[in-house]
């Protein structure tokens, strides 16, 4: 009996020896910040180049979270074929589901500057009029496309769809500022 108890406890250690060095629990710093930097590469991505460094701080955190969830052994997932791809798509995620919590995030994939330089915004709006065209912006977007996947596909799919969204724009534009936008569409 005593032979058999040990043999269990040694089989037991052996196979806990081989679990523990094989899986990570969790990522250390450094490997954190690794991914951080791997992300730093993002940065030039129309959403996410407008966000305060705060801002862009919680959005990787968000973005590593998932990542370490899915991925907890660090090792395995930098050594997977198509790592990059999986962070990009974890990007995207994060980006879709901020635009799904609340589209006056909107203000990121179109900022004021680039609506003045399109002529949809006047030069030298206030901060607050900034917020009131975005907020009259996201709810004509939320009235219009029932989740963020229709809008993100809406985006990237259909000129008739983006010519949809820059409607929406010189809307609220003409309604907020009198500023009147003529689109021209173009085939």
């Amino acid at each position: 009996m005593k032979k058999f108890l040990l043999s269990v406890a040694i089989v037991a250690l052996i196979f806990g020896g081989m679990f523990a060095c094989g899986e990570q629990a969790k990522w250390n710093r450094e490997e954190r910040q690794a991914m951080r930097n791997l992300l730093r590469d993002y940065r030039k991505m129309v959403y996410l180049s407008n966000l305060s460094e705060a801002e862009y701080m919680l959005f990787t955190d968000s973005v590593l979270s998932s990542i370490e969830e899915a991925y907890p052994a660090y090792t395995t997932f930098i050594e997977m074929p198509g790592m990059n791809d999986t962070v990009q798509v974890y990007v995207v995620t994060t980006i879709v589901e901020q635009l799904a919590a609340d589209a006056s995030n909107m203000r990121h994939l179109y900022p004021y500057r680039d609506l003045v330089a399109a002529n949809i915004l006047p030069d030298g709006l206030s901060r607050v009029q900034q917020n009131a065209f975005y907020q009259c912006f996201a709810n004509a977007v939320d009235n219009t496309y029932s989740n963020a996947e229709q809008l993100v596909n809406a985006i990237i799919a259909d000129t008739v769809q983006t010519s949809q969204i820059a409607q929406m724009q010189a809307t609220c534009a003409n309604e907020l500022f009198g500023w009147t936008v003529e689109i021209i569409e173009v085939n």
